[in-house]
């Protein structure tokens, strides 16, 4: 009980805004450090009276949500670099942000201290930290796991009489779940499934090239349903379910890639005829259905193809689409998908980024580059009606893993759990501008600018209050203005590499 009272003060300080513990690994940047007794926040910002607004800004230097008070000027914008607020024009809601619950995040999670488990939930799911209200979690194993499984790996089993959840459910995933909802009681969840049994499919294994067998369709969609119910019975439920992760690119002969192919004409009839019917039969008729799950490069051709079954589109709420290879193909098949189905929200359900360096096998510590990334993905796909945002693993180890095929990637979070500390790269402060200031139910609005290298893009929140998110891409100091007819200008000076956001009424 003790040790309970000292952490809750600990954190309960942290509420009263705690700044970045610097940490410099020699990567052209900092970390900021945790561990059980200490980790920076952010407390809920008091929006302030008319005529005033605040202004938060992280940096390649080293600012960390540095907070700064500023007043609307009259004064007319004099260079060219300006952008005009039109709150008449309205794009998509937002629905929220996340991150997953991977095997691998959860162990790293639970190989800390209680209190630096503690300091790292908060960092993410409350509202002094990131603000998250979304979470994806894996059925059964994918490649950030320790190893290969399903929820019934025994051949044969079409009643699912041995279905049962993992250790890895109810060690690791579970109970970080619970923690999670706990400090975010508006916590929705969604899960997605990276292969059916090996058993199910044409190739009998869980990875490679393999399909999911006709005969097996619906003892698939009962598998699916078998899973919601026993997280259900865990206090777990389910906003929505995926169609599976990435079945376009299990359709490639990958032997060693952990996801199960479907094309879209098969996919379309499996929704159709055994997934949509048995969800909407059932105790879990309000989850949502997501589809594709993948990266742009086939969303067109795939959607188009799977929709032409009007039953399979009618189950499906919302597409589902991953950032990968988004460089070598066009922001503008996004915002086509939206204007061919309007009526169907587009989702990222997954993004990482960032290889270990070669000659030590760990992760880059400190690096801006990576949060470059994230921020300029996120203004393209909001800017092309994508209306949430789910990071994947919620952290790694110090080699970017576990993962059981090797495929080590960066996280927003690294765990040190030999010294019980854990280090909030950049990319962490690039997310969380975006998460923990634009709540859910938020609209995009009217933003015009000209020649600008400068990144801008302005909501409305519920309450209608502005936010406005500003990204300097370039290595110079920039100087913008914002008008908004109703208030005035904002002249803001940027420093190179630095992103901001800004909060009025």
């Amino acid at each position: 009980m003790r040790r309970c009272i000292l952490f809750l003060a600990t954190w309960i300080c942290a509420v009263g805004s705690h700044p970045c513990v610097h940490r410099d690994f020699g990567n052209n940047g900092t970390v900021c450090v945790c561990n059980a007794t200490y980790c920076d926040s952010t407390p809920v910002p008091e929006v302030p009276d008319v005529g005033f607004y605040i202004r938060y800004t992280s940096s390649k230097d080293g600012l960390r949500f540095s907070k700064t008070d500023g007043v609307f000027s009259k004064e007319v914008p004099t260079h060219s670099d300006s952008f005009r607020l039109d709150p008449s024009i309205t794009f998509q809601p937002i629905h929220g942000f996340g991150g997953g619950f991977s095997d691998s995040a959860c162990i790293n999670i639970k190989n800390l201290s209680s209190g630096a488990q503690e300091n790292l939930m908060r960092t993410y799911f409350s509202k002094e930290g990131s603000n998250y209200n979304f979470g994806r979690i894996p059925i059964g194993a994918t490649d950030f796991s320790t190893r290969a499984y399903t929820l019934d790996d025994h051949d044969g089993d079409v009643l699912l009489e041995k279905f049962s959840l993992a250790q890895e459910d109810i060690l690791y995933k579970i109970p970080v779940m619970k923690r999670a909802l706990e400090i975010n009681p508006d916590l929705k969840l969604f899960a997605a499934a990276w292969t059916a049994p090996p058993w199910m499919r044409t190739n009998h294994n869980y990875t490679g090239y393999g399909f999911l067998l006709e005969e097996y369709y619906q003892v698939y969609a009962n598998y699916l349903l078998k899973f919601m119910d026993k997280y259900k019975d865990h206090g777990l439920e389910m906003w929505a379910l995926s169609t599976g992760n990435e079945p376009w690119i299990g359709t490639i002969n990958i032997s060693h890639y952990g996801a199960m192919g479907f094309t879209p004409k098969h996919m379309g009839k499996w929704v159709a005829n055994n997934l949509g019917p048995t969800i909407s039969k059932s105790k879990h008729n309000r989850t949502l259905i997501l589809t594709y799950d993948d990266v742009r490069s086939h969303l067109d051709s795939f959607i188009n193809i799977m929709f032409e079954n009007e039953l399979a589109r009618s189950y499906i709420a919302a597409i589902a689409i991953h950032t990968y290879e988004d460089t070598l193909y066009p922001t503008v098949l996004v915002e086509k998908i939206h204007q061919d189905y309007p009526d169907k929200f587009i989702f990222m359900t997954e993004i990482s980024t960032g290889d270990p360096q070669p000659d030590t096998g760990l992760v880059p510590l400190g690096s801006w580059d990576f949060a470059d990334v994230y921020i300029m993905e996120m203004f393209q796909n909001f800017e092309n009606w994508v209306a949430g945002w789910v990071d994947w693993n919620l952290a790694v180890n110090m080699y970017g893993g576990p993962n059981y095929l090797g495929n080590y990637k960066d996280a927003a979070i690294i765990v040190n759990a030999e010294v019980d500390e854990f280090y909030k790269q950049p990319l962490y402060y690039a997310l969380t501008h975006f998460s923990k200031f634009t709540p859910p139910g938020s609209i995009r609005v009217g933003l015009a600018h000209g020649n600008t290298s400068v990144k801008a893009m302005a909501f409305e929140t519920p309450k209608e209050e502005m936010i406005l998110l500003i990204y300097n891409n370039c290595t110079t100091d920039q100087n913008v203005a914002i008008n908004d007819p109703r208030r005035g200008n904002i002249h803001l000076h940027l420093p190179p590499k630095s992103i901001h956001t800004i909060l009025y009424k």
